[in-house]
C-alpha cells in the first residue's frame, strides 16, 4: 500500500468507530489515527486518544470541552468542541480519508464538507445518503472523491460489482437478518420492550441500529442508501430475508448471473476493506466454514406487519425530501422508544402521521433538507409529547 493512510473516524465510540479503531491497530504499517470525534462519550473519547495519539479530537457537546481538554492536557492532542468544530475539522487537511461514523442525521454536513475537501470517504452512516443523497453523490462526482461503503450489504454490493463497470446491473437484493423478531405477528409485537429490540440474533451493533433493525426500517434505509450510491432505480432493489446472515447481499446482471458475497457476519471485515480500498490486507477474523451451514434460506419481509419497511419503500419510489422527512421522525421514534416514552408499534404510528404532514418538496435544496428534517422532528416530537 506504500504510504501509511491516515484517518479520520467521525464517531469514534460508536460500534464502527470501536471496531475501526482495532483494526488500525492491527495494521499500524498501513494506518495512522489523525482525527477522533465523540458526540458526548467524553470518557471512551479521552481513552482512544490517550491510547492513540490523534493530532485532533473533537467532543460534540460543548458542554464537555473543558473535561476533554483536561484530561488530555500532558498530551500534543488539539481539542475542539461542538457542530461547527465537527464541520471545520472535516475540512482540515491532515487526513486521507473520512470514516463517517456519526449515527443519524448529525453525519451530514462534516461528511459533505469532507467531500468538498476532496477526502475520500469511508461511508457508514447510511443516513447521509437517506436524507440527501442526490446531492452527496453530485457533489463526490464533481470533487472526484470515492465512496466506499461500510455497511455490510453495500460493501457487498461493491465488491461484487469489482471488475464489472461495462457490465448492466438488472438487480440488486439486500439481505436482511429479519432482526430478533421474525415471523411474529403485531398481538407479539405490542409489549415489545426496549429489552427485547437490543438482542440481534446475529450482530452486535448500537442502539438506534439494533432498533431499526428489529422495524426493519434499516432495511428500509439501506433500498434508499443503494439507489443513490449505485445509481439504480427503485424496482431494481429488493430485500430478501436470510435468517443465516451468511450472504451479505447480491447482484445481478443483465445475462441473468448472479454475484454473491459470504463470510461471516462480523464488521471488521467491511470496515477493513473500505479502509484499505483498493487493497485487500490479510487478518486473523474467523472464517466463514461451508461446512456449518446445511442451507441458506429466502423468504419475502412480512410488510404488512413491519410497516416502517413498508414506508421506507414509499419514500423510496416517491423520492424528493420524503425519505428526509422519514428518517428524521424515525430517528425522533426511535429515541422516545429507547427512553420507553413510545411503544415498538406506535413508532410507525408516528412515523407515518409525519410523513403525512410535512410539507412535500418535489426538488429540494440543501437547506430544504434541512428545513425538513427540522420540521419532521419538531412535528414527531410534538405527537409522542417529549
Amino acid at each position: 500500500m506504500g504510504m501509511i493512510k491516515r484517518i479520520a473516524i467521525f464517531g469514534s465510540t460508536g460500534s464502527i468507530g470501536t471496531q475501526a479503531l482495532e483494526v488500525i491497530e492491527a495494521n499500524p504499517d498501513k494506518f495512522s489515527v489523525e482525527i477522533l470525534t465523540a458526540n458526548s462519550n467524553e470518557t471512551l473519547l479521552v481513552e482512544q486518544a490517550i491510547k492513540y495519539n490523534p493530532n485532533i479530537v473533537v467532543i460534540g457537546d460543548e458542554l464537555k470541552y473543558t473535561k476533554v481538554k483536561e484530561a488530555l492536557a500532558n498530551t500534543s492532542v488539539k481539542v475542539f468542541a461542538g457542530e461547527d468544530a465537527l464541520k471545520e475539522v472535516a475540512g482540515m487537511d491532515c487526513y486521507d480519508l473520512m470514516l463517517a461514523a456519526i449515527v443519524g442525521f448529525a453525519g451530514l454536513k462534516p461528511t459533505l464538507k469532507a467531500i468538498e475537501n476532496k477526502k475520500a470517504i469511508a461511508l457508514a452512516n447510511k443516513e447521509t445518503l437517506v436524507v440527501a443523497g442526490d446531492i452527496v453523490m453530485q457533489k463526490a462526482i464533481e470533487n472526484r472523491v470515492p465512496i466506499i461503503p461500510v455497511d455490510s450489504e453495500h460493501s457487498a454490493i461493491f465488491q461484487c460489482l469489482m471488475g464489472e463497470t461495462r457490465n448492466r446491473v438488472e438487480k440488486v437484493y439486500l439481505t436482511a437478518s429479519g432482526g430478533p423478531f421474525i415471523g411474529r405477528k403485531p398481538n407479539y409485537l405490542v409489549n415489545v420492550k426496549r429489552e427485547h429490540a437490543l438482542q440481534h440474533p446475529n450482530w452486535e451493533m448500537g442502539a438506534k441500529i439494533s432498533v431499526d433493525s428489529a422495524t426493519l426500517m434499516n432495511k428500509g434505509l439501506e433500498m434508499i442508501e443503494a439507489k443513490w450510491l449505485f445509481n439504480l432505480k427503485p424496482d431494481q432493489i429488493e430485500v430478501l430475508v436470510h435468517p443465516q446472515s451468511a450472504i451479505h447481499s447480491m447482484v445481478q446482471f443483465e445475462d441473468g448471473s448472479i454475484k454473491a458475497q459470504i463470510g461471516v457476519p462480523d464488521m471488521k471485515l467491511p470496515i477493513q476493506y473500505a479502509l484499505a480500498f483498493p487493497a485487500r490486507i490479510p487478518n486473523n477474523y474467523p472464517r466463514f466454514s461451508f461446512k456449518k451451514f446445511n442451507e441458506f434460506t429466502f423468504e419475502e419481509p412480512d410488510i404488512k406487519t413491519f410497516k416502517n419497511l413498508a414506508l421506507a419503500i414509499e419514500a423510496l419510489q416517491k423520492g424528493g425530501n420524503l425519505a428526509c422527512i422519514m428518517n428524521a421522525a424515525n430517528e425522533i421514534a426511535v429515541y422516545a422508544f429507547l427512553k420507553n416514552r413510545l411503544g415498538f408499534l406506535e413508532m410507525t404510528d408516528v412515523i407515518e402521521k409525519v410523513m403525512g404532514e410535512v410539507k412535500f418538496i418535489d426538488k429540494p435544496t440543501l437547506e430544504d433538507y434541512f428545513d425538513s428534517d427540522a420540521d419532521a422532528r419538531t412535528l414527531a416530537a410534538d405527537i409522542i409529547r417529549l
